[in-house]
């Protein structure tokens, strides 16, 4: 039987991923490492959402921030850029009725994160633009920085609310299962990687279950995430590039 595939994704990017996965005869484990929740107050998001054609761009850093952010966008405004860091993002837009030719992404589309979006664009253009940031409540703040330093006039909005979900009897008894035997485990987050190694730190004896961990093989789309990974301990590392499709061809490369 092939071994299993654990996707830590936050539920609502599992499941499709999940389903393709299954579909390749592979068994799959959802094992969500952030847990997203909406804002309890989301005045703030709705008061910069309903300024949206006042914005050069917007700047959208997950799948997560478009979903809480559409929630209150009935249409995307003309003239408008959309800012996002990975492909998944793009075809999120996309399908909220985002012209492709107003998205802006990594210009290669193997590498999904802020250091290639920032180098895929003109940032002496954005001298005295407006750029608007839709995130989590927290997060890096590369992007801000460099459009600051670019000259442009940015604001930065909480959308959502992510955090590592609470250790439980339940929980643990599913990591020591998942541990007990060889997995592909699909790391998409390095905020969820640490979180991982914290949570089966709090299992018992902890520390052999983090070198049981350390053994197991990553699949990981971009090189942030590859460099954490191997600053944790972990050698078995496969980096994909960015997008579903090629980690599910890194799956059907594997023995």
């Amino acid at each position: 039987m092939p071994a299993p595939v654990v996707i830590t994704r936050p539920l609502a990017q599992a499941r499709p991923l999940a389903a393709r996965v299954a579909a390749l005869g592979r068994p799959v484990e959802v094992l969500p490492l952030l847990e997203i929740s909406p804002l309890p107050d989301t005045a703030k998001l709705r008061a910069a959402l309903a300024g949206l054609a006042s914005y050069d761009m917007v700047a959208f850093v997950s799948p997560n921030a478009i979903d809480a952010a559409f929630a209150h966008i009935d249409a995307w405004p003309d003239g408008v850029t959309a800012a996002v860091v990975g492909e998944g993002s793009r075809a999120s837009l996309a399908a909220r009725g985002v012209p492709a030719a107003r998205i802006v992404s990594p210009a290669d589309s193997a590498h999904s994160d802020t250091e290639h979006l920032l180098r895929s664009l003109d940032l002496a253009a954005l001298r005295g633009a407006r750029v608007l940031i839709v995130r989590g409540e927290s997060g890096r703040e590369l992007m801000g920085d460099a459009f600051r330093a670019a000259g442009a006039e940015v604001a930065v909005v909480a959308a959502y609310r992510r955090a590592a979900p609470p250790f439980t009897e339940a929980l643990a008894a599913r990591l020591l299962a998942l541990l007990a035997a060889p997995a592909d485990w699909i790391i998409t987050s390095s905020e969820a990687l640490r979180g991982l190694l914290a949570l089966v730190r709090q299992l018992p004896d902890g520390e052999r279950a983090v070198a049981n961990l350390q053994q197991q093989h990553l699949i990981v789309p971009h090189a942030r995430i590859a460099e954490t990974a191997s600053m944790l301990g972990f050698q078995r590392i496969t980096r994909t590039g960015s997008g579903d499709e090629r980690l599910l061809a890194a799956l059907q490369s594997r023995p």
